[in-house]
């Protein structure tokens, strides 16, 4: 009996003991409670606290797009403006280079209207005086005029009689045997012309053998 007794009264020490082991727990949790909900809190919004807002990064990006669009908007209308510059340059190039090659030749026929008239005039005089001298010197007249009006242009002779022959400048159309050197240019049969440097034609010449 006694032995019974003494177990009941250590199981109900250790029942208090546990007993007042778990109130003091929970008694310090409760007290500690609001400090750790508080920390939690401020740990779990630093570690999800994004640095910017949703919104803000959409708003940016509409921004930065708006920037973009508006930029392309300037770039193509510009485009167009070029587009169209070039456009009306190049029809104003042709038509000017169309004007060019249809009156290139106005310059020098104004200037040789006055050697037809010159001609008109003393074809007249033939008709009406038979002096063969004055008319003679009426052409030679003229003549002169017209050279002078093509050596103005940058008309030159090319040089033949006496002179080695130069496949660039001549053109041999005889050859004969001569006391001279061989090539030598004994007779000029046409007369060759520069126009500035370029030959446009060679003189047609009889060249020694």
């Amino acid at each position: 009996m006694s032995d019974n007794t003494n177990y009941l009264e250590e199981e109900n020490l250790e029942d208090k003991t546990v007993e007042s082991t778990t109130a003091d727990i929970l008694e310090e949790t409760v007290e500690n409670r609001p400090e750790q909900v508080a920390e939690n809190a401020e740990q779990e919004s630093e570690t999800f606290t994004p640095e910017t807002k949703p919104d803000d990064d959409t708003s940016a990006l509409k921004a930065e797009l708006l920037e973009a669009k508006t930029q392309a908007e300037e770039y193509f209308n510009y485009l167009q403006r070029l587009k169209a510059e070039f456009d009306n340059f190049r029809k104003r190039t042709v038509k000017e280079k169309e004007e060019i090659s249809k009156y290139a030749s106005e310059r020098i026929i104004s200037s040789l209207l006055p050697v037809l008239d010159n001609f008109e005039r003393a074809l007249e005089s033939a008709k009406k005086n038979k002096d063969f001298d004055s008319f003679s010197q009426g052409v030679e007249m003229i003549f002169r005029q017209f050279m002078k009006i093509l050596e103005e242009e940058g008309l030159r002779p090319i040089e033949a009689v006496g002179k080695p022959f130069d496949p660039n400048l001549h053109e041999a159309m005889f050859r004969e045997e001569s006391d001279q050197e061989e090539n030598i240019i004994l007779e000029e049969l046409q007369k060759g012309y520069y126009l500035k440097d370029k030959v446009i034609r060679p003189s047609r010449v009889k060249v020694s053998g």
